[in-house]
């Protein structure tokens, strides 16, 4: 029989990989949709956009939704539909149905993260959650990193809309399993729905998440991009100082009073502004500096993956236990920063083994980052309070991936203007100032991250693998 608590991770894992591969596999077949609508190539980043700013608005609903119904109730709505609309994508006869599919994709996708991970949060303990959490970390790492290589194939071997219905099988088992083995945790909560916190966080987050997609691709002084990221930031401002007058919150701003909680969100979301940025930078290095097919360079990022599921695993059994999540913290991203660093100063004609190295170590700093982060968030965090703390978790991984790419976009667009032609195989200028403007902004999480309490933490790690000094500092 399997044991709920694995059960759980199972379809969160499950889910964490189908949203997060979403935002990759479909890049790759944007040329051919485009071919096949007959739309030019500026009209296909709706696509895109319109899934990425969908998770945006429906995210911050998805913690009074888990207390409300119950975690396994919206985790299988989600889970129906985000496969449906999968499905529906592929089948999509125009390019406004596309959008209008992707925006329901992203409705599920939205609730997917925020309401597994609460579950997960309740059904264990804080010393077992490291464990667990490390098989987790897998389907962050490989995610991002299969998702151009599986859509490559894809679009290669059979067509664009296969880049959707591979997400049909994985969903429907998903759901399967989760309806039969996944049990509730916790107490519904019957607390009033927050109508106004939820529009304010909604638009702001949607406006926010538009501006900050759209602007390397229009240009930060475009209309659309001048008015979406101001008027997002202003009621994103509004929210805040709304929501902390609320006693039932939509989001709970409140939550960052809790200083390891709020030092470990900071520390992910510039965490996930140094991962995708460098993972995005890297791919474009490869098949535009190196001259490598999509194929090629899909597969030669793979050494990241199998360095964050390897650093995982340290960190989860050997240092976090040790150590305490401030020294793991702050080692990674330091390790973080350094390897994009170095990925910046490889000469032209460096081989790809130095390519490989550098993006297996960076991944196992990234990997130490990613459990640290997740294990010691919610140490201190109430289990009544735990599926909102994880929506607010999610909000920032989500904006710290899309400000990632955009300022690895931007930085090679300024580089590019200054010098026509840098983009040309075998001049990696333009990709060597993005790897070190993504390295500085990942070094920026140094500081959050040892701003963070051990003591806080204590109850986070098993008692059998404490160290002396760790154990006396919990007294």
């Amino acid at each position: 029989m399997i044991r709920p608590t694995t059960a759980v991770v199972v379809v969160y894992v499950a889910a964490i990989f189908l949203s997060t591969m979403d935002t990759t596999i479909v890049n790759v077949a944007l040329p051919s949709i485009g071919d096949a609508f007959s739309v030019p190539s500026t009209s296909v980043d709706s696509i895109t956009i319109s899934f990425l700013v969908s998770l945006a608005v429906f995210i911050p609903a998805s913690g009074w939704l888990g207390d409300r119904f119950g975690g396994k109730r919206i985790l299988l709505v989600a889970i129906a539909i985000f496969t449906g609309a999968s499905v529906l994508c592929g089948l999509a006869s125009s390019l406004g149905e596309l959008v209008a599919y992707r925006i329901l994709q992203g409705l599920g996708g939205g609730m997917l993260a925020p309401v597994g991970m609460a579950m997960v949060l309740r059904s264990f303990a804080p010393a077992e959650r490291v464990r667990a959490l490390s098989t987790i970390t897998i389907a962050t790492a490989l995610a991002p990193t299969i998702g151009p290589t599986l859509g490559g194939l894809l679009v290669t071997n059979l067509s664009w809309h296969w880049v959707f219905f591979v997400n049909a099988p994985v969903g429907v088992c998903a759901f399967v399993f989760a309806l039969l083995f996944v049990r509730d945790v916790g107490e519904r909560r019957a607390e009033p729905f927050d109508v106004a916190g939820f529009v304010l966080s909604a638009a702001g987050l949607g406006l926010l998440m538009y501006g900050i997609s759209e602007g390397p691709d229009l240009g930060w002084t475009a209309v659309p991009v001048l008015l979406s990221v101001p008027v997002g930031a202003v009621l994103l401002t509004a929210m805040v100082l709304f929501e902390l007058r609320r006693r039932a919150p939509m989001i709970d701003i409140g939550l960052f009073r809790d200083r390891l909680f709020r030092s470990s969100t900071t520390v992910m979301t510039v965490e996930s502004v140094a991962f995708l940025g460098a993972v995005y930078t890297v791919s474009l290095y490869l098949q535009d500096g190196r001259g490598l097919s999509p194929l090629v360079a899909g597969m030669s990022i793979l050494p990241q993956a199998f360095g964050v599921m390897l650093g995982s695993q340290i960190a989860s059994r050997l240092l976090y236990p040790r150590l305490g999540p401030r020294v793991v913290m702050a080692g990674g991203v330091a390790g973080t920063g350094l390897f994009i660093a170095l990925l910046g100063s490889l000469a032209p004609g460096s081989t790809l083994w130095c390519v490989w190295v550098l993006l297996l170590c960076m991944g196992l700093s990234v990997g130490h980052v990613f459990v640290s982060t997740q294990a010691a968030a919610f140490a201190t965090i109430s289990q009544a309070s735990s599926g909102r703390a994880s929506t607010i978790f999610n909000v920032g991984r989500r904006l710290g991936g899309a400000l990632g790419i955009a300022a690895a976009t931007t930085t090679m667009v300024l580089v590019e203007a200054g010098s026509p032609g840098a983009t040309r195989a075998g001049d990696v200028s333009t990709y060597r100032v993005a790897f070190l403007v993504v390295a500085a902004l990942a070094l920026l999480a140094v500081w959050p991250a040892l701003a963070a309490r051990d003591s806080d933490a204590a109850t986070t790690v098993p008692a059998s693998g404490r160290s002396p000094a760790a154990a006396a500092d919990t007294r």
